[in-house]
């Protein structure tokens, strides 16, 4: 299977549908008064470019003035997020931020640049959880079965992940430290070459965002297990939560979210006018159906609720982080 192929096409038509959907009414309040630069901070045709320029189409077609996408990758993130931090609070520059730099990274890094209060929420805008997935030869069918087996043989099973510090790598620490359980971590540089492996027999399981693996659990290449967020997943219904598996992993939810922020100073009409654009757009009655092509689900909310999950996220991953002494320097 070529997932590469699969998920670029997925992110095609995800980007097609959003370019031609009609417009919103317009929200009332701050307007800008020259282009919109807004900061990604990955590389091009990745689901956080795709959610940037999905947004960065309605707000131009809603309030007048051009919205830039400028990726500016690097270090995690956390370039790009240096570059937003230091730009003018004046509601022309915006960052379409994740997992990584607006919330692993604050405990993950030695010599972070910025802080969490450097950057106003605006909204969340993406969710989308990791599906645990096994190597046919690994001998569970389920997560208790999966535990059993992982207690019973400390260290003899392994599991990839795209880096050290990734959300997929620190949701199979997480599972091992709830579950009481000792698995082998096999670094990779990116998703690709750790399911290699994994399809392979190579490496035996790996957390994973669920839309890299649909075709492989379908086709019986690989085996899932659960899903990882609140609920189970619209894309593959039959996998339980993870939460609901085993009492150890009652508030076990992962995977991986894309949302907007602005500089600390920028104003709060700016704020809400950005908000409630974004509210137009993923409370959409299509949207819903647009996202799950990327193995997600739109995930608006208000700037103080979404300020609220930051600071959750920044705790849970600050806590597993340092219980497994993870500390890395920023390149």
């Amino acid at each position: 299977m070529n997932t590469t192929v699969s998920r670029r096409t997925a992110l095609g038509a995800v980007l097609l549908s959003a370019l031609t959907r009609p417009g919103f009414a317009q929200v009332e309040g701050w307007r800008p008064t020259r282009p919109i630069r807004m900061v990604v901070p990955t590389a091009a045709a990745g689901a956080n470019d795709v959610m940037a320029r999905i947004a960065a189409q309605h707000l131009a077609s809603r309030l007048g003035q051009p919205v830039v996408v400028d990726n500016k990758a690097g270090a995690g993130g956390t370039i790009g997020t240096v570059d937003v931090v230091r730009s003018p609070p004046d509601g022309h520059t915006v960052l379409m931020g994740n997992i990584g730099a607006q919330s692993i990274a604050y405990s993950l890094a030695r010599n972070m640049p910025y802080s969490p209060d450097d950057l106003l929420p605006v909204t969340n805008m993406f969710i989308t959880p990791h599906v645990l997935v096994v190597h046919p030869s690994v001998p569970a069918t389920t997560v208790p079965e999966f535990v059993a087996l992982l207690r019973a043989n400390p260290d003899k099973y392994s599991y990839g992940t795209p880096g050290i510090g990734q959300s997929p790598h620190l949701a199979a620490v997480w599972f091992n430290q709830l579950a009481g359980t000792s698995s082998v971590a096999v670094h990779y540089r990116g998703t690709a070459p750790a399911n290699t492996d994994l399809y392979a027999g190579t490496i035996h399981f790996v957390f994973d965002l669920i839309a890299n693996h649909v075709e492989a659990i379908r086709a019986g290449r690989v085996r899932a297990l659960a899903v990882t967020g609140a609920d189970r997943s619209p894309l593959m219904p039959e996998l339980p939560a993870m939460r609901t598996t085993m009492p150890e992993f009652a508030g076990f939810t992962t995977g991986s979210w894309i949302g907007l922020l602005a500089p600390r100073g920028t104003p709060e009409a700016a704020i809400r006018t950005f908000n409630l654009e974004m509210k137009e757009l993923l409370t959409a009655p299509d949207t819903a159906q647009r996202f799950l092509a990327l193995g997600g689900q739109p995930a608006y909310g208000r700037p103080e609720e979404f300020g609220a999950f930051l600071r959750q996220e920044i705790a849970k991953w600050g806590e597993v982080i340092r219980r497994e002494g993870l500390q890395v320097d920023l390149t």
